[in-house]
C-alpha cells in the first residue's frame, strides 16, 4: 500500500499541487467488485482545500487516473455502520449517500481517523461521525501524555515532504546492498532495525564520553548564577534610593498643586466679587432720583428714567449658581425691591394726578367750542404725557399691577372727558341741522315745519336714550306729521321728507357739510388718541388689558354685540391692535350711539339725507380700512355704516310701499303719476350725490328695485284708471321715464330704458289705432267686410258682385264721408285726444302727427282695396291725401 501511495502522490497529486494524506482500497457495496481508491488530500497552497478523491486504475495499463473529487466541506455524515464489531463497510454522505466496502477494517479505520482529524482542523467539527468507535476518535486526538505523540503524528502528516533525488538514490543503493530487500520486506526491516540499534548504542557511548565537558559546563553555570545574584542585590539598593527620591518629589508636587488650587480659588473669588459689585451696585445719584426725583420737569423725568433703567438692570442681572444664598446679595435684592416699590408708587400717584388735572383743564376749554362745530385738541396733553413713556414701559415690566391700575384710571378719566366733549359737539351739530337754539325758547316763532322737527329732536333725546342701530329701533322714529310736509298723500317721499318747496337743495347741501364736518372732526381725534395710547402705554408686547366690570350690549343688525371688561382676570388678547382697540372702545364708547342719534335725526329731517350719509360714511370707512382694517375707528364707522345702509334700504322700501298704496282721482285725468316724477327727482339727486362714490353698487341695486316697482305701479294705475284711457296713462308715464333715463344716462338701467321706450311706442301705436277707428267708422266696417270675403276665398275682382259689397253700396258709404265731414271728425278727435293728454308731458303734437300718419296709411289701404276689388269703376274717395294733410294742419293750428 505504501508503494501505491507513493505512486499516486507522484503521478496524480503532485502535478496538481496536492498532498496525499490517507488512502483506502474500496469497492461499491452490492455490486461486482471493481476496486478503486478513496484518497484524502490537501492543497499545498493557501487557503488549504481538503478533498476526497476517487482514483481508479486504468483497464489498459498499470497507471492510475483521477475519476471523481468531492470537497470535504460538502461531506455531511460519515457512517461506520458498527462501532463495536469489525465491519469493512462505511457510508459517506455528500450530495447523496455513497456506500463503500473497504479491503480491510484497518484501512477503513485509518481513513475515517484521517477524515476526523481534517474535520477538526479545517472544518471546525462540521461533519457528523456516527457508528464510529470512541476509542478510534480518542486515538486520533489523545489528551494528556499522548498529546505530544498525536501532535507529532498530525505534524508529521502536515509536514510530509517528498523524497528528493539524492534521498531516493541513497535508498536504492541501500536496497541494492540487500538481496532480499524487496522479496522479503520483513527480513529487510529487521536488518535495518538491528543496524539502528547499533547506531543508538554508539550514540550513547559518545554521550557518556563527553560527561567531563558537561561537568565543566555546569560549574560555569553555577558561577554565572552567583554573579546574577550580586547584580540583583545592587539593583535592589538602587531601587530603595530611587523610592525615597520619588516620595520627596510626590510631596513637592502635592504642595505645588495645593498652591495652584489656592491661587485659582482666589482668582475665581475675586471674579465673583467684582461681578457682584459691578452688576449689583446702584449709584447714589440714581437712588436719590428714585426717592426724591422731580417728576414734573423734563430734567427730573430724564434722571428718573435713567435711574429706573439702572435699577431694572441691577434687578434683572443673571446671578450665577450660589449667589442667591449670599446674605449680602439678599440684602441688596431686598433694597432694590423696596426702591422699585417706592418709586412705582410715587410714579403711579403722580400720573394719576396728571390724569385728573387734565380732565379739569380740558373741561374749562369746552365753553369756547360749544358754539363751534369743532372738538378740543388734546395734543398738548399728549405731548406732556409722552415724556413719561419710558417710565410707563419700566412700570409695565416691573410692576404690572400698578401699570394696569394706571391704564384703568386713564380710561376712566378720559372716557368721562371725551363723553362730555363729544356730546356737546354732537349737540352743536344737531342744533345747526335743525336751525334751533339750545334753549328751545323760540318754538312759538318757528314755522310749523321747524317746530315739528325740534319737537321730534327733543323726543329723540328724551325718550329713546341710547339709540341703537337696529331696524326695529329705527322704525320707532317714523315721522307722524307727514301731512304737514306734503300736500299730496300719494307722494313718493311721504314718509318723513319735506317737499322740494320746503327743503331745497341748499338745505341738503348744508346737512351734507355738517355731517362731513362731524366725521372729519372725529377721525383725527380718534387717530391721535390711538397713536398716543400705542406710544404711551408701550403696547408693542402682547399683554392683557383689564377694564371695569361692565357689559355694553349694542343692538347690531338685529343681533347683539357684547363688549365686556373684566377686572381681576386677564382677558387674553392676541395682538397689540386688539389691546388698542379695546382701550379705544372704552374711552370712546359714546361715539357710536351719538353717531346713530345724529343719523336718526338726519333721516327724520329728510330721508334723502340717507343718500348723503351713505356716501360720506362709506368714504370714511374706506379710508379708515385702508389705514388699518381692524382699528377702532374702522370698526366703529363700519358699525355705523350698517345703520346708514339700513336707513337707505328703509327709504327705498318705503318708497316702493307708497307706490303700492297710491290712489288716483276718478274725476280728473291721470297725467304724469307723482311717483314717476319723484323717481326723476330721486335719480337726479342720487346721481349728483353718488358721483365717483365707493358705494355705487348699493345705489344701482336700489335703482333696479325702484324702477321695477315704478313699472308695476304704472301698469296698476293704468288698469284702474276710469277717466283716462289705459294706453294714454302707459304712454305718457313711460315716455317720461324714458326721457328721464336718457337724460341721466344711468348705466345699470339701460335695459329698463329700452323697455320703457318699447312700452311707450307700443301704447302710442295702440292708442292711435284705437282712436282712428271712430271718424270713418262705417267705411272701416265696409272694408273689413270686403277683406273678410277675400279671406273666405272670393276673388278680389268678384267682390263687387256681392250684394252687400257691390259698387252701389260702396258709393253710398263713400258719400257719407265728404271732405267737410272728415274734417269735422278729425276736429272732434283732436279735441278728445287733447282732453286725454296732460300738458306737462307735451305729447299732443306727437300723438296728432302719429294719427295723421296712421290716417294716411288707412286712406292708402282703402284706395288699394278699391283699385283691386272694383277695377275700372272709377270710384274714388271724396277727399285726397293732401286734403288730409291740410285738415290736420289747420286743426292743429286752430287749437
Amino acid at each position: 500500500m505504501t508503494a501505491i501511495k507513493h505512486a499516486l502522490q507522484r503521478d496524480i497529486f503532485t502535478p496538481n499541487d496536492e498532498r496525499l494524506l490517507s488512502i483506502v482500497n474500496v469497492c461499491k457495496a452490492g455490486k461486482k467488485k471493481r476496486n478503486c481508491f478513496l484518497c484524502a488530500t490537501v492543497t499545498t497552497e493557501r487557503p488549504v482545500q481538503v478533498n476526497v478523491v476517487k482514483v481508479k486504475k486504468s483497464d489498459k495499463g498499470d497507471f492510475y487516473k483521477r475519476q471523481t473529487a468531492w470537497a470535504l466541506r460538502d461531506l455531511a455524515v460519515v457512517d461506520a455502520k458498527d462501532a463495536v464489531k469489525e465491519n469493512p463497510e462505511f457510508d459517506l454522505h455528500f450530495d447523496k449517500v455513497y456506500k463503500w466496502v473497504a479491503s480491510s477494517t484497518v484501512e477503513k479505520n485509518t481513513f475515517i481517523s484521517c477524515i476526523w482529524k481534517l474535520n477538526q482542523r479545517y472544518l471546525r467539527k462540521k461533519i457528523d461521525f456516527i457508528n464510529v468507535s470512541s476509542q478510534l476518535l480518542e486515538e486520533s486526538v489523545p489528551s494528556g501524555e499522548n498529546q505530544s505523540v498525536a501532535g507529532g503524528d498530525e505534524e508529521a502528516v502536515d509536514e510530509y515532504q517528498e523524497l528528493n533525488a539524492r534521498e531516493e538514490q541513497d535508498i536504492e543503493i541501500m536496497m541494492e546492498g540487500c538481496e532480499y530487500a524487496i522479496s522479503n520486506a520483513e527480513a529487510f526491516a529487521e536488518k535495518l532495525s538491528r543496524e539502528l540499534q547499533v547506531l543508538d548504542g554508539a550514540n550513547i557511548q559518545s554521550i557518556m564520553a563527553s560527561e567531563k565537558q558537561v561537568n565543566i559546563l555546569m560549574k560555569l553555570l553555577d558561577e554565572a548564577l552567583k554573579e546574577v545574584d550580586q547584580i540583583e542585590l545592587k539593583l535592589s539598593s538602587y531601587e530603595e534610593m530611587l523610592q525615597s527620591v520619588k516620595e520627596q518629589m510626590d510631596q513637592i508636587s502635592e504642595s505645588n498643586h495645593l498652591i495652584h488650587l489656592s491661587n485659582t480659588n482666589n482668582v475665581k473669588l475675586l471674579s465673583e466679587i467684582e461681578f457682584l459689585v459691578n452688576h449689583m451696585d446702584l449709584a447714589k445719584g440714581h437712588i436719590k432720583a428714585l426717592q426724591e426725583g422731580d417728576l414734573t420737569s423734563s430734567r427730573g423725568i430724564e434722571a428718573c428714567t435713567n435711574a429706573a433703567d439702572a435699577l431694572l438692570q441691577c434687578m434683572n442681572v443673571a446671578l450665577r449658581p450660589g449667589h442667591d444664598m449670599l446674605h449680602a446679595v439678599k440684602q441688596q435684592q431686598q433694597r432694590f425691591s423696596d426702591l422699585r416699590e417706592q418709586f412705582a408708587r410715587r410714579l403711579a400717584s403722580h400720573l394719576n394726578s396728571v390724569f385728573v388735572q387734565q380732565g379739569h383743564d380740558q373741561s374749562s376749554t369746552l365753553a369756547q367750542h360749544s358754539v363751534e362745530l369743532t372738538l378740543p385738541n388734546h395734543h398738548p396733553f399728549h405731548r406732556d404725557l409722552l415724556r413719561y413713556a419710558k417710565l410707563m414701559e419700566w412700570l409695565k415690566n416691573t410692576d404690572y399691577g400698578k401699570y394696569e391700575g394706571l391704564t384703568k384710571n386713564y380710561m376712566d378719566y378720559l372716557s368721562r372727558l371725551y363723553e362730555r366733549e363729544i356730546k356737546d359737539f354732537f349737540e352743536v351739530a344737531k342744533i345747526k341741522m335743525t336751525g334751533t337754539t339750545r334753549e328751545g325758547k323760540k318754538f312759538a316763532t318757528l314755522p310749523r315745519k321747524e317746530s315739528a322737527v325740534k319737537q321730534e329732536t327733543e323726543s329723540l333725546h328724551g325718550s329713546s336714550g341710547k339709540l341703537t342701530g337696529s331696524t326695529s329701533s329705527l322704525n320707532k322714529l317714523s315721522v307722524q306729521s307727514s301731512g304737514n310736509r306734503r300736500s299730496q298723500s300719494s307722494s313718493l317721499l311721504d314718509m318723513g321728507n319735506m317737499s322740494a318747496s320746503d327743503l331745497d337743495v341748499a338745505d341738503r347741501t348744508k346737512f351734507d357739510k355738517i355731517f362731513e364736518q362731524v366725521l372729519s372732526e372725529l377721525e383725527p381725534l380718534c387717530l391721535a388718541e390711538q397713536d398716543f395710547i400705542s406710544k404711551f402705554f408701550k403696547l408693542q408686547q402682547h399683554q392683557s388689558i383689564l377694564g371695569t366690570t361692565t357689559n355694553e350690549a349694542e343692538e347690531m343688525d338685529g343681533g347683539t354685540l357684547s363688549r365686556s371688561y373684566t377686572s381681576g382676570v386677564p382677558q387674553t388678547i392676541s395682538s397689540e391692535k386688539d389691546m388698542i382697540r379695546q382701550m379705544m372702545t372704552k374711552i370712546f364708547r359714546c361715539i357710536e350711539p351719538e353717531l346713530n342719534n345724529l343719523i336718526a335725526l338726519g333721516d327724520k329731517i329728510d330721508s334723502f339725507n340717507s343718500l348723503y350719509m351713505l356716501v360720506k360714511m362709506s368714504h370714511h370707512v374706506w379710508t379708515a380700512q385702508n389705514v388699518d382694517p381692524a382699528s377702532f375707528l374702522s370698526t366703529t364707522l363700519g358699525n355705523v355704516l350698517v345703520t346708514v345702509k339700513r336707513n337707505f334700504d328703509k327709504c327705498i322700501s318705503n318708497q316702493m310701499k307708497q307706490m303700492d298704496e297710491v290712489k288716483i282721482s276718478k274725476k280728473s285725468k291721470v297725467g304724469i303719476l307723482p311717483f314717476v316724477a319723484e323717481f326723476e327727482e330721486f335719480a337726479a339727486l342720487a346721481e349728483s350725490i353718488f358721483k365717483n362714490a365707493e358705494r355705487r353698487g348699493d345705489l344701482d341695486k336700489a335703482y333696479i328695485k325702484l324702477i321695477r316697482a315704478v313699472f308695476v305701479s304704472v301698469e296698476k294705475v293704468a288698469n284702474e284708471s276710469q277717466k283716462t284711457p289705459r294706453d294714454v296713462v302707459m304712454m305718457e308715464n313711460f315716455h317720461h321715464i324714458f326721457a328721464t333715463l336718457s337724460r341721466l344716462k344711468i348705466s345699470c338701467l339701460e335695459a329698463e330704458k329700452k323697455e320703457a321706450k318699447q312700452k311707450y311706442t307700443d301704447h302710442l301705436q295702440s292708442y292711435v289705432i284705437y282712436s282712428l277707428g271712430q271718424p270713418l267708422e262705417k267705411l272701416n266696417h265696409f272694408f273689413e267686410g270686403v277683406e273678410a270675403r277675400v279671406a273666405q276665398g272670393i276673388r278680389e275682382e268678384e267682390v263687387s258682385y256681392q250684394l252687400a259689397f257691390n259698387k252701389q253700396e260702396l258709393r253710398k258709404v263713400i258719400k257719407e264721408y265728404p271732405g267737410k265731414e272728415v274734417k269735422k271728425g278729425l276736429d272732434n278727435l283732436y279735441k278728445k285726444v287733447d282732453k286725454h293728454l296732460c300738458e306737462e308731458e307735451n305729447l299732443l303734437q306727437v300723438v296728432w302727427h302719429s294719427m295723421q300718419d296712421e290716417f294716411i296709411r288707412q286712406y292708402k289701404h282703402f284706395e288699394g282695396l278699391i283699385a283691386r276689388c272694383y277695377p275700372g269703376s272709377g270710384i274714388t274717395m271724396e277727399f285726397t291725401i293732401q286734403d288730409i294733410l291740410d285738415y290736420c294742419s289747420s286743426i292743429a293750428q286752430s287749437h
